[in-house]
């Protein structure tokens, strides 16, 4: 009986918005969850360890796209928003979400290192009755193998019985204004039914539409397979491309009509590679989780092996262009239009056009780049600076690689200013001249 009421007691407290909620991680996952929890009534804490960007979320700057100034703004004035950089001030927090980085290493194995530092600043504070949710994406075990065990070791107390530990994992979407953190709908999977409860409640207050799973490792699995589903048919159509370009053929034709199909098929796109901190890391967690099962993921491995070689195939479209023009390139002028990994954002993280430059940098390319959304970037040891988008500045080049395609670029303009675009988004479709356009 004492467990149930435990849960009912966090249980009541979440319904009647008298909990205290702390985010972990105020990136592209926290700050919108906290923005959505605060307009919801709640009283937020955010913590994160960049000083700067603790005084800009205080001062109702925000830095994530998905996060207007003015949408902060007003949620710092209601007075139930405060960013800090420790947990000094966590000790009274009902409910803890945890939406830190999971990167991965050089060797393509899981980094948790953030995940483990949180979890064992969260154990100095916990108490009973407060619930913790992972929902940086890892793979399947991560919250009964790894924050469990801190969380108990440190405190003694045993989850759900005293204190209560579900995975939720982030669905976000940047940039989309579709599907936002309130309306994408949400799993949920505790490691107990007390934490089920807890976390499905929870959850429920500012989502749409909750979906409970039997257990912590069922929701992690969920995730990864999404990604792995999207890293496999992107890694499909990446390599009908480099079937396409052997036979001559224009892979983004072929993809347009296939599409037209009402049924049994789902556009994905090519492009340069793949970029941002889902598909190119989220499949090789499970396919390094499958090693202990004696478990080989074949398709994981090879798509993953096709989307790295997309960056190489680009450079070799690219030098069969110079040579076109007689121009060797370690004497060439090369523009990269665009290095966020998406459209439309300012996160470069993973982005597949950084491995571009990092190839053209190998070959002595003379290299720029311009992207309306990134003003800086560095790569190996050289910072570049994004240089002006004009027709005199496009004329200086000998070509033109358009890697992502952001909506406000003036295509026409680079079409008509260009001497040679190597478009690898068919982001020119519209302006598509063959002289001087070519289609990855």
């Amino acid at each position: 009986m004492k467990n149930k009421l435990d849960s009912t007691h966090l249980v009541k407290k979440i319904t009647d918005r008298s909990a205290r909620i702390g985010v972990v991680g105020m990136g592209y996952v926290g700050l919108p969850f906290a923005v959505e929890k605060v307009k919801a009534g709640f009283e937020v804490l955010g913590i994160e360890r960049n000083p700067d960007r603790v005084e800009r979320l205080n001062s109702g700057d925000s830095y994530i796209s998905d996060v207007s100034n003015e949408e902060l703004g007003k949620v710092v004035q209601t007075g139930r928003f405060k960013a800090v950089t420790s947990f000094e001030e966590a000790g009274d927090l009902d409910v803890i979400v945890i939406a830190v980085p999971t990167p991965l290493t050089k060797n393509l194995t899981p980094e948790l290192k953030y995940v483990r530092s949180v979890t064992k600043g969260i154990a100095k504070i916990l108490r009973k009755n407060q619930l913790v949710c992972l929902e940086s994406t890892t793979y399947p075990g991560t919250t009964e193998e790894v924050i469990v065990p801190i969380l108990e070791g440190n405190t003694g107390m045993k989850a759900d019985e005293d204190f209560f530990v579900a995975h939720s994992p982030e669905r976000v979407d940047p940039g989309n204004k579709r599907y936002t953190t309130k309306n994408t709908n949400k799993v949920v999977g505790g490691v107990g039914p007390n934490s089920l409860e807890c976390s499905q409640v929870f959850y429920q207050q500012t989502i749409d539409k909750v979906v409970p799973v039997s257990s912590a490792k069922a929701a992690e699995l969920v995730k990864i397979f999404e990604n792995t589903y999207r890293a496999v048919n992107i890694a499909l159509v990446n390599e009908l491309t480099l079937l396409c370009d052997k036979m001559d053929l224009n892979v983004w034709e072929v993809l347009e009509a296939a599409f037209t199909k009402p049924f049994g098929i789902q556009p994905f796109f090519p492009g340069p590679g793949v970029g941002g901190h889902c598909i190119p890391i989220d499949p090789h967690y499970l396919e390094w989780k499958a090693k202990e099962h004696n478990f080989e993921t074949h398709f994981i491995a090879l798509a993953g092996e096709i989307n790295r070689r997309m960056p190489e195939f680009v450079l070799e479209k690219a030098r069969r262009l110079l040579n076109e023009q007689g121009v060797s390139m370690s004497k060439a002028k090369i523009l990269i239009m665009g290095v966020a990994y998406k459209a439309d954002l300012s996160d470069y993280r993973e982005s597949p056009a950084l491995d571009v430059v990092k190839l053209l940098q190998n070959d002595k390319a003379n290299l720029s780049y311009h992207d309306p959304f990134v003003p800086e970037i560095t790569v190996g040891d050289k910072t570049f600076n994004s240089v002006e988008f004009s027709p005199e500045v496009l004329r200086e080049f000998d070509l033109v690689i358009l890697t992502t395609g952001h909506s406000e670029t003036d295509y026409k303009t680079l079409v008509d200013e260009s001497r040679a675009i190597l478009d690898t988004r068919n982001a020119t479709k519209d302006y598509y001249n063959p002289e001087k356009v070519t289609l990855l």
